[in-house]
């Protein structure tokens, strides 16, 4: 090198320097916070990627923790429910004592009755104090709030309206609409004609079934009121039609189920005849019928335009957004038509998912357990076995009373199932989901993030070697400009 004013080698050799201090520094820093990634120059794709990942993770992470607490909740609702249940059935044996009258004393029937209202007193208090945390969890608070709109689409039309989950959004209100287009309908066949010999015959239907034997000349009036009689065993009622020559005849309940029969036993074939549903086109030839059956029909409707599950006169409806059930009334039932109402809160929202979704939503209703709500809107409610009820066990109104009783011990069984089903298909499964996600979860993070030791450790050897030896080229750089002193003697 002949010139000195510019020393081009030690330039280069500093910038090489530099460059490796940095790699060096990098390695050190790396390895020291265990982290590739410190600072968005470090890998930006790689940061970005990284932060999605970790907003994930810890959604998966309170995802978990909600999902745990659910279980805890549920837990808790669930043991305070199998009380109900076991003194439901403790209420059934008094009942069925109570209405073995023929061996029991008034004393003891009355003894029988303090025992059920200090049962149903227990289910009471139960329903208004099973809590967690401060929220009340049976009296209804996890229920939902329905408005009916008007009188005449609702509540002539709906009765026992259960709403099990709803995902409201954004707090505005769920809109439902019912069309029935196919009514339901009971099991039916007529009695027509007059008595005019000894008539024996045997009416029954899915509930029972029993011989009536009428005397000739018996009017219609008091073979409709004959059969009324044995409609609780025979779950048959009558009617005398609007000619007054004939008897229809209708099976109490609604749907496939339910279904009627009716069966002649005298002969010879004379006197008041047996016609199937379908009056005159289902005589026989040259004859009345010697017996007939007919099966009810099951209501076709649609909720929200999908198709509902009919058992008679329920329905019910089970979506990804709604899953409610409720019973038509005896006028909805047996006639076409829509109604309507909203769904406007209320019930339990719990967030077992990633993120604020209704995918990640999982919506639980628990309508009240006291005995002011169990029971039915036809045949009344369970407090009406209260001393001083209408169903009392010492009233004449047992029958009554072990429909309501039997229809509370399937509400109690039906909430228990469902929470059962929640908690064992939904929140154990997620819990088991969720734990396999959060660990492939923070594995990509790692790789993405996270310092690989092996690899960086070679890279910190290998650049504290190159500054060592661009340390000591720059430092020959700097002492080869001295050469040209020998040029100048």
């Amino acid at each position: 090198m002949s010139r000195i004013n510019t020393n081009v080698t030690a330039l280069i050799s500093t910038r090489i320097l530099n460059n490796n201090n940095d790699q060096l520094n990098l390695s050190l820093e790396r390895l020291s916070t265990g982290v590739r990634i410190n600072r968005g120059a470090d890998d930006p794709a790689g940061l970005i990627a990284s932060e999605n990942l970790r907003k994930q993770i810890k959604g998966t992470e309170t995802a978990l923790s909600n999902a745990e607490r659910a279980i805890n909740i549920i837990g808790t609702a669930e043991g305070a429910l199998s009380e109900v249940s076991d003194m439901l059935v403790e209420l059934q044996g008094l009942l069925l004592q109570s209405a073995n009258t023929g061996g029991m004393s008034e004393e003891e029937i009355a003894a029988n009755q303090l025992q059920a209202d200090s049962i149903l007193n227990t289910i009471d208090r139960i329903a208004n104090s099973t809590e967690f945390e401060g929220i009340k969890l049976l009296n209804g608070n996890y229920d939902y709030t329905v408005s009916g709109g008007s009188s005449t689409t609702f509540t002539s039309a709906i009765n026992d309206l259960k709403v099990n989950g709803a995902k409201i959004i954004d707090g505005a209100a769920m809109n439902v609409s019912v069309s029935v287009t196919t009514s339901a309908q009971t099991g039916k066949a007529y009695l027509s004609g007059a008595v005019s010999g000894v008539l024996t015959i045997k009416i029954g239907s899915n509930r029972g079934s029993t011989e009536l034997t009428f005397a000739s000349g018996t009017s219609v009036a008091n073979v409709t009121n004959s059969i009324n009689s044995v409609k609780e065993v025979t779950g048959v009622s009558a009617t005398v039609s609007s000619n007054s020559v004939s008897v229809k005849l209708n099976s109490v309940d609604f749907g496939s189920e339910a279904y009627i029969s009716v069966e002649r036993l005298t002969v010879p074939d004379n006197g008041m005849r047996i016609l199937a549903s379908n009056a005159t086109t289902g005589l026989k030839t040259g004859g009345a019928l010697t017996e007939t059956r007919d099966s009810g029909v099951d209501a076709v409707a649609t909720i929200n335009g999908t198709q509902a599950v009919a058992n008679g006169k329920r329905i019910s409806i089970k979506t990804a957004m709604v899953d409610l059930e409720m019973a038509l009334t005896n006028d909805r039932a047996t006639r076409l038509g829509d109604s309507s109402f909203s769904i406007t809160g209320g019930g339990g929202d719990f967030a077992i998912g990633s993120v604020v979704d209704a995918i990640g939503l999982e919506a639980v209703g628990i309508y009240s357990v006291s005995s002011s709500s169990l029971g039915t809107t036809d045949d009344g409610r369970l407090s009406t076995l209260k001393t001083g009820g209408a169903n009392s066990l010492s009233s004449d109104n047992l029958y009554t009373a072990q429909r309501i009783l039997s229809q509370s011990i399937k509400d109690i069984s039906s909430l228990r199932g469902r929470l059962g089903s929640f908690q064992k298909n939904t929140l154990d499964k997620t819990i088991n989901s969720l734990t396999v996600t959060k660990e492939n979860l923070f594995a990509a993070e790692s790789a993405i993030r996270d310092t690989d030791f092996a690899t960086e450790t070679s890279a910190l050897t290998r650049s504290q070697i190159l500054v060592q030896s661009a340390t000591n080229v720059l430092s020959q750089a700097n002492v080869s400009p001295q050469n040209v002193l020998q040029l100048l003697g």
